[in-house]
């Protein structure tokens, strides 16, 4: 087969409700765009049976089907990690399975691509999410533009286009916690943004919950930026001066009143609940570091199907 010029990237774990409709649109709108593509469906450990219909796609289609079967649920950024592993195009986009992101949009991004840049990221113009997920997603992206200095309007929305260079330099990349849109930004020399259409979820439900939201948050804030351990550090001078005045304050008091005992001992305890959580925070770094080391192998390919 012709080397493609454009890979779509499309993550699946247990979306056969949104398949069908996908992959029409998907393949409708790549074959109107006009240029060589393939398709690289990543099936991340589906227990439905996602991984027939796909196989039907590869029957349907084998010259621009693609499919990654990985032999367990490996997340989100591992799943497209491995479909980028395996993507043979110039131009690489990422689009999510479940259509909250039209596929229709993929031309809006490629044309901002074919500008000259890079690596161009998509935020959602008119966002179909509650207003909570909404507002915690956008306080989310003014965290992290502080925190670690990576300017994006929003890093939630994943129909994204990046260049062949910035996928080969993510494929090199060893991270254990990998973020491919935040990754791709850091890389890139030329970037660009672009609103696109936002709808609400066809079927199913959103993977996402809020406690698998905030894992990730915390894995983005330690493994792009050191700023949480060098507040710590910061704090820890600020208090070991504050506790240096009460401590000659405590001194003094003594011989005047003795019930300062019962507020020393609470900002004892105070002080106590930081060092801790400062420890566990270093935990995190150091054992990133571990898990780099031992250079196990983020994902396990099962099988690929592609036709030579």
């Amino acid at each position: 087969m012709n080397k493609p010029y454009i890979s779509v990237v499309i993550p699946i774990y247990n979306e056969e409700c949104v398949l069908p409709e996908m992959y029409k649109r998907v393949t409708s709108v790549m074959d109107a765009y006009g240029k060589p593509y393939e398709l690289v469906l990543v099936n991340d450990g589906s227990s439905d049976s996602s991984i027939k219909f796909l196989e039907n796609c590869f029957k349907d289609r084998p010259d621009i089907v693609h499919i990654v079967d990985l032999n367990g649920n490996h997340g989100q950024y591992m799943a497209i990690a491995a479909g980028f592993q395996e993507a043979k195009g110039e131009v690489i986009v990422n689009l999510d399975a479940d259509m909250q992101n039209p596929p229709e949009e993929i031309p809006v991004v490629l044309k901002k691509f074919e500008e000259g840049h890079d690596y161009v990221g998509s935020y959602r113009k008119d966002r179909q999410d509650s207003w909570f997920r909404t507002w915690t997603s956008k306080l989310n992206n003014r965290i992290r533009h502080w925190a670690t200095g990576i300017d994006m309007t929003d890093q939630g929305c994943m129909l994204r286009a990046y260049s062949r260079k910035i996928v080969d330099a993510i494929n090199a990349s060893h991270e254990r916690s990998i973020f491919i849109s935040v990754l791709g930004r850091k890389f890139a020399g030329n970037p660009a943004e672009v609103g696109v259409e936002h709808h609400e979820r066809a079927e199913g439900e959103s993977k996402y919950g809020i406690a698998k939201l905030m894992r990730i948050n915390f894995d983005l804030f330690t493994g792009f930026s050191l700023l949480p351990l060098q507040l710590f550090t910061f704090l820890g001078l600020f208090l070991v001066g504050i506790t240096s005045i009460l401590l000659l304050v405590g001194i003094v008091n003594l011989f005047f009143d003795e019930t300062f005992t019962l507020l020393a001992y609470s900002f004892i305890a105070w002080l106590l609940s930081f060092a801790i959580f400062g420890i566990g925070l270093l935990g995190e770094y150091l054992g990133r570091a571990y898990h780099t080391v031992q250079g196990r192998p983020r994902f396990l390919i099962k099988k690929i199907y592609r036709k030579e």
